[in-house]
């Protein structure tokens, strides 16, 4: 019977967490800056890696790209018609109308027509997204892991992790683990 117990969190949970619950440095997957290096969409997937991108094309006067990317996620999940309507409008009037408070850098033929917006569907940005998202990697996102905001939040996490806490809490977590 214990043999099963121990199997089964093993097996089914190979991430092991310390007294207070967060994942022990030393059986953990990427995560933070390492992660975020793997790749724009890892970075995007992470809320505080957005969070730092988000300040650095701020610095570039650039942020209205993701704040776009993420509109456009967060759109794709919305249901109804009616919200769909006006969640749309509020994307059209930000990003993409000639008037548009932060209006984000797309080829003049991809720009939607505002008749567009009474038959909105969950796709309709898009290619509009997909532009973004290339404006992002090809350009901004390899200047972000090379600027001062990415190099100093992944030596603070390093130096976290070396930290005498996180060296206690992985070797308590080590010899739960090989037992």
């Amino acid at each position: 019977c214990w043999f099963f117990v121990f199997f089964s969190i093993s097996f089914f949970s190979p991430e092991i967490n310390d007294s207070e619950g967060h994942p022990s440095s030393s059986h953990q997957t990427l995560k933070g800056t390492s992660k975020w290096a793997t790749s724009l969409e890892s970075l995007l997937e992470d809320p505080e890696g957005v969070k730092r991108f988000r300040e650095f094309l701020k610095k570039e006067f650039s942020e209205e790209n993701v704040l776009f990317w993420l509109a456009c996620e967060e759109f794709k999940k919305t249901q109804g018609k009616k919200q769909m309507q006006e969640k749309a409008k509020e994307i059209y009037m930000t990003f993409l109308s000639s008037k548009a408070s932060s209006q984000v850098n797309v080829e003049g033929q991809s720009r939607l027509s505002e008749t567009i917006l009474e038959t909105p569907h969950p796709l309709m940005f898009q290619k509009l997204q997909d532009q973004i998202f290339n404006l992002m990697k090809y350009d901004s996102y390899s200047r972000f892991l090379k600027s001062d905001i990415f190099l100093n939040h992944k030596k603070s996490e390093e130096q976290e992790e070396n930290s005498p806490e996180a060296q206690t809490a992985a070797k308590r977590a080590s010899r739960i683990y090989n037992t």
